[in-house]
């Protein structure tokens, strides 16, 4: 295992303090993760989002804020994701094995378990197979079937958006993307949709700080998402819940996350009215406070 020590300055009740962070790698279930470790206390584990092409990194800033409340907040690049290794299979059980095992390798505990977007879907499975593990759910923009593809596919050609055609969004949501070039423009063009505000600086930026992992993608889209639907099992779910969502998310829309809230029992639904697909960059200081006070419900802090 590789471990890289750093200590950054918070502040907490006025005080500025030191607080730990990792950046560790470890094998987990035959691939080596790269995982940022930070904080002490209660765990939050954040999953990320697009497969291919998210990573820890945004997860890791938002988040990270919550260690000054008391809380260890674990993020990491999902196998075949950011600079993690990449091994088949990409499948929802085997992402699931690996939070799993690596829970059980950091000693965690019950953790709360943060997943945004595609790491919603994961985060909504691990706690329907691991519940003994579970000690609250956070939810960002997410979905928990794939009935909202098309409705996704109508608002991304009603946008107008140069590069939007019916025959990319057909390759890219069929997992068909032919290399990472490829996989870059097509998500270059819908990069936009994700937004209420933003400037070309910010959408260069982002763009740019993009691992690009198409092979990825492609299974988890073409292998996964057609067959994904367990909004049947949410009842059963008895972990706390908080289900965040921009009204004007195009991919997974406000529909999907009123249909989670609606049938997980013990939940709450927060509406983001000037946020899309990210309402934890658009309105960050409402996002943290609302995690917070769902934190402070079901997790002890240390004080």
């Amino acid at each position: 295992m590789l471990i890289k020590h750093v200590l950054f300055s918070q502040t907490k009740n006025g005080n500025r303090e030191d607080v730990r962070s990792m950046h560790k790698t470890m094998k987990i279930n035959g691939v080596t993760l790269h995982i940022e470790d930070q904080g002490e206390g209660p765990a939050i584990v954040t999953l990320h989002g697009g497969p291919g092409l998210g990573s820890r990194r945004g997860d890791a800033a938002v988040f990270g804020a919550f260690t000054a409340d008391g809380y260890r907040v674990i993020s990491y690049d999902q196998r075949g994701n950011g600079e993690s290794e990449g091994a088949e299979p990409y499948s929802h059980e085997q992402f699931n094995a690996d939070t799993e095992a690596l829970r059980s390798e950091l000693g965690l505990g019950k953790i709360v378990i943060a997943g945004g977007s595609y790491g919603g879907y994961l985060a909504l499975e691990y706690a329907l197979k691991y519940p003994q593990n579970v000690a609250g759910i956070i939810l960002r923009d997410t979905a928990a079937s794939n009935a909202y593809r098309y409705t996704a596919h109508e608002r991304a050609m009603k946008s107008g958006l140069p590069g939007i055609t019916q025959e990319m969004l057909d390759r890219l949501f069929n997992g068909q993307a032919k290399d990472n070039d490829d996989f870059r423009a097509m998500y270059s063009a819908i990069l936009p949709l994700y937004w209420v505000k933003f400037t070309q600086t910010d959408l260069d930026n982002h763009l740019n700080s993009i691992i690009f992992r198409y092979e990825t993608h492609n299974w988890a889209f073409s292998r996964n998402q057609p067959h994904f639907n367990i909004v049947d099992r949410l009842k059963t779910i008895q972990a706390p819940t908080l289900v965040l969502c921009g009204r004007h998310d195009w991919i997974t829309p406000l529909e999907a996350s009123e249909e989670i809230a609606r049938e997980i029992p013990n939940s709450r639904l927060v509406v983001f009215d000037h946020s899309g697909h990210s309402p934890q960059n658009e309105e960050r200081e409402k996002f943290q406070s609302e995690v917070r006070k769902f934190l402070r419900e079901v997790v002890p802090t240390y004080q």
